[in-house]
């Protein structure tokens, strides 16, 4: 297996990894393939819907666009947009369609608005029941996708969405419609505000009752500031660098402010490239196959992006028939070169990142380097170097060129030859308390090896109580179980980021443990989530006690409880707590009673029972 184009072999773990992937999914694969060719050949057009049915979906359509989609001979782009005016990411998509139709019809078609998605915001939820929904938002957003599509109206779709669930939510239901080209477009980034590292040190002036609300409060709204993408390497922005590597956008459009004349431009090409799909045969089956989703794991590696992907990429690769397995991202971990530095891990934010050189720079330096296939279909056509380059505005024309062939910063962005470490900035950890996931790159050498003793809570607010009493000032492993997704929905836990990185910048060894998440924004803490089994499964964690003796080591990929097994076995597992009745978290009740674990992507929409057995 080699490389299509520049003469470079795939590195051999690539090539291994991805062989063992195909096989390994050969027959779900197969499955899916056979459903998007029954869809495609049988599928109904709307010359063959009954005119009742169809007139209902033309009553509202201005009278040209009537005309062309009953016509049948031009393309229908159905949109489905994740727009509110609450979220700074998705507030920009409220012009989105107007610009999308006036584009549409411009190239002969047609485009209507099949219909909106949730999008719920992690930062506003983040410490607050809200949160508990947040994992299950990414298969209610598949859902809704799946119910917009489903009124055999449409020969293209394009998606709206930038957020943490939104992008995995909307791939999810791209795959269900794998018979449709699917092409996704971005809303971009906000202009930079206050830095990150100067908003995380007022958060821990805070928590040390420093300084005071209003003081946060102004540093807070200071960073998040206007319209667009939070601008901090979390999972929304490593949403917009995976449709990237993986083909669905255009090329270099990931990281373009909003309400600019280039993004406005990025806009109409990406509607443009929505009608040729339609017409050329080209599905979104195609486009995301097994190498496109190896590609989406090597540059979630390579950039030290969220490790909600650890969970998402899973679940999206599931959608199409494809098992992908935490021991994929643990053995393409292991070679990947660290070749970003984006804060959290560094000091600088998106846009900066993208003036250094950005994705453009990153896809040529991993393809030269062998860590990319190539050889992929994308909304481009065919060949991922198509995003080697960058989008630029010349005389109100857009076109592309290729990126600058050095970093233009290596304090952000570094050649393969010269990587800020080896291995990829996340990785995969396992022990005798299960499987869990780190990220590495934010948290400095000196702290990727902790030992300390165990405090163990069942909820962050009793961790914060205990830290406000001074009962965590020491070296501790803070341990926060029945956090996983079939206890409370998989909450992400940065309320306990200052607490922690406060005792930590005091000199002292601590270090997380949960079955809850952490997301892009994981620290300069280590922190090792998503551990598998839960808690709330009668996983080891549920056993763990105040004083055992915890080693957190990123350096072999181990998390150890110093307790030996038959002792560890021998425990009576700590009862699950009981939640009070509320209505509306309620509802979700059925979610929680039949999500999948965290290693095969925990989703109600997927069979676990699929992957390989792990120890």
């Amino acid at each position: 297996m080699t490389q299509s184009s520049h003469n470079v072999s795939l590195h051999p773990v690539v090539q291994r990894v991805t062989e063992r992937l195909i096989e390994r999914s050969r027959s779900s694969r197969q499955a899916y393939l056979d459903g998007v060719a029954r869809a495609t050949q049988g599928q109904p057009g709307r010359e063959k819907i009954g005119c009742a049915n169809l007139a209902h979906a033309l009553a509202a359509a201005p009278a040209d666009d009537r005309l062309k989609i009953r016509s049948e001979r031009t393309p229908n782009i159905g949109i489905v947009t994740a727009y509110n005016d609450m979220l700074s990411a998705h507030a920009p998509f409220a012009e989105f369609p107007d610009i999308i139709k006036s584009a549409a019809r411009a190239h002969g078609a047609s485009a209507q608005v099949a219909g909106g998605v949730p999008a719920m915001c992690d930062g506003v939820t983040q410490g607050y029941a809200g949160m508990e929904l947040s994992l299950f938002s990414r298969d209610v957003i598949a859902l809704a996708s799946i119910v917009a599509l489903s009124h055999q109206m449409f020969d293209a779709a394009m998606f709206l969405g930038v957020c943490d669930k939104i992008v995995p939510g909307l791939v999810i239901a791209a795959q269900a419609f794998g018979h449709l080209p699917a092409v996704f477009s971005p809303a971009g980034p906000m202009p930079s505000g206050l830095p990150n590292d100067e908003k995380s040190r007022i958060r821990q002036e805070y928590a040390a009752g420093r300084v005071t609300r209003t003081a946060l409060l102004d540093a807070e709204l200071a960073a998040y500031h206007a319209e667009g993408t939070c601008t901090f390497y979390g999972t929304a922005n490593s949403n917009q660098m995976l449709m990237e590597f993986m083909g669905l956008h255009l090329p270099g459009s990931s990281f373009v402010n909003p309400h600019t004349p280039l993004r406005h431009a990025l806009t109409q090409a990406a509607t443009a490239r929505a009608v040729a799909l339609a017409k050329s045969g080209i599905n979104t089956s195609q486009i995301l196959d097994e190498r496109a989703f190896i590609n989406g794991v090597v540059g979630l590696l390579a950039t030290g992006g969220s490790t909600n992907h650890t969970l998402h990429l899973v679940a999206m690769a599931h959608a199409g028939g494809i098992l992908l397995d935490w021991q994929d991202f643990a053995e393409l971990s292991d070679v990947t070169p660290l070749l970003a530095h984006v804060y959290p891990s560094g000091k600088a934010d998106v846009n900066q990142f993208h003036a250094a050189g950005g994705l453009s720079f990153l896809i040529r330096e991993l393809l030269d380097a062998g860590f990319l296939h190539n050889d992929v279909t994308t909304v481009m056509g065919h060949g991922l170097r198509a995003y080697t380059q960058e989008a630029f505005l010349r005389d109100d024309v857009l076109s592309w060129q290729e990126a600058p062939t050095e970093s233009l910063d290596e304090n952000i962005v570094r050649p393969a030859s010269r990587p800020f470490a080896p291995e990829g900035g996340l990785r995969m950890l396992a022990g005798n308390l299960g499987r869990a996931v780190i990220k590495s790159s934010a948290v400095k050498p000196e702290h990727q090896k902790v030992r300390a003793p165990a405090r163990v809570f069942s909820d962050q607010e009793s961790a914060q109580a205990a830290f406000k009493a001074g009962e965590l000032t020491r070296d501790v492993i803070v341990v926060v179980r029945f956090q996983g997704p079939r206890a409370n929905g998989m909450p992400e836990l940065h309320k306990l980021m200052p607490m922690l990185g406060l005792l930590q910048d005091e000199g002292h060894h601590v270090a997380l443990v949960t079955d809850g998440r952490m997301s892009g924004a994981s620290g300069k803490v280590p922190a090792a989530i998503h551990l598998s089994p839960e808690a709330e499964e009668g996983g080891m964690l549920a056993r763990v006690q105040d004083g055992d003796i915890i080693e957190i080591d990123c350096e072999t990929n181990t998390l150890h409880c110093e307790v030996d097994d038959a002792t560890l076995a021998a425990r009576t597992p700590e009862p699950v707590p009981q939640r009070p009745f509320d209505p509306w978290r309620n509802m979700f009740a059925l979610f929680r009673n039949n999500v999948g674990t965290a290693p095969h992507g925990a989703s109600v929409l997927f069979n676990d029972a699929q992957y390989p057995k792990h120890d």
